[in-house]
């Protein structure tokens, strides 16, 4: 770990969903709403249960001396997470004797990318005081941060206490950013590296943004790297089915360094290739036609079969 970094609890075991959902009442239905875990001071990373989506998002919040930075709103309603990101931002003041409204703590909402299960509680946050919801879009986000030359153009958010340098990956999606925080070493990459289905928009783009985040890692910067959702088993090169509400031998969402030079290295030799191309932490879905969309939404129905009967 390189010195000076604050370190991450990433040991722990997450909210994957419950084996069963046909009875109200079922025992197994066990799942709170969301998961809060602290990784470490001032670092929260929240997940959103299996059994109120599918998509299963991790929503992360950076707290700052001044300000403080949500990355996504998540894929349901975003009233609890209102409420628990309210809670957490002032005992965050409180931790160092600051009222609430001490120095108008200002809460930047922001978005790894566009995509629904990203941006579904923005409106809890839209009347919120001391409060900037960015816009999802390119021209959005290059307003919001200054981003003058996107994607490559990397630019630092103080939060006060902390900063975090933010840039463009598309590919994935076109206004997708990666953040680097510079104190833990953490570089969240949203929906573009994680352990699961990378959707490949723009092969291109995206290859130009692996290379980034690998010359990122490979400069010593980046002590873990985390995506929006988990979707692998345990098992090298096996995902769970699209649509799947348990996921009980699921591996961490932290990634590596290495695992991520390690994507990178595998998308290139997939990039130009429509269809899907599984690697042991992840799996590339290069493009939307039937090669991608049939096996995808074949192992949806058998999945979604399976958990009609459990």
């Amino acid at each position: 770990m390189a010195a000076g970094w604050i370190p991450l609890d990433t040991d722990v075991t997450w909210i994957h969903g419950s084996a069963s959902r046909r009875r109200r009442n079922d025992p197994h239905r066990s799942d709170p709403p969301q998961q809060v875990h602290h990784l470490a001071p001032g670092t929260v990373l929240i997940r959103q249960s299996k059994d109120v989506t599918y998509e299963a998002p991790f929503i992360l919040l950076l707290l700052g001396e001044r300000r403080s930075l949500l990355v996504d709103t998540g894929a349901v309603e975003g009233s609890l997470l209102r409420e628990t990101v309210d809670r957490l931002i002032a005992q965050w003041l409180a931790d160092r004797a600051q009222s609430h409204d001490s120095g108008h703590h200002e809460l930047v909402v922001a978005h790894s990318h566009a995509h629904g299960d990203h941006v579904a509680g923005d409106a809890a946050f839209a009347d919120r005081p001391h409060t900037t919801v960015v816009g999802p879009e390119v021209a959005d986000v290059q307003a919001y941060f200054g981003i003058d030359d996107w994607p490559r153009q990397v630019v630092p958010v103080d939060l006060g206490g902390r900063v975090v340098d933010v840039f463009g990956i598309p590919g994935h999606e076109a206004a997708s950013i990666a953040l680097h925080d510079r104190s833990t070493g953490l570089l969240h990459t949203g929906d573009t590296v994680y352990p699961g289905r990378i959707y490949v928009g723009d092969s291109g783009a995206l290859l130009d943004s692996l290379d980034r985040l690998a010359a990122l890692v490979e400069t010593g910067a980046v002590s873990h790297v985390l995506g929006c959702h988990v979707e692998m088993t345990n098992r090298p090169g096996r995902d769970y089915a699209l649509g799947a509400r348990f996921q009980p031998d699921e591996p961490s969402p932290f990634m590596t360094p290495q695992q991520l030079l390690q994507a990178r290295d595998d998308f290139r030799t997939v990039a130009g290739r429509p269809g899907i191309h599984r690697f042991d932490d992840i799996v590339f879905c290069v493009g939307e036609g039937p090669r991608v969309t049939v096996p995808l939404y074949a192992q949806a129905l058998v999945e979604r079969l399976r958990h009609l009967v459990r």
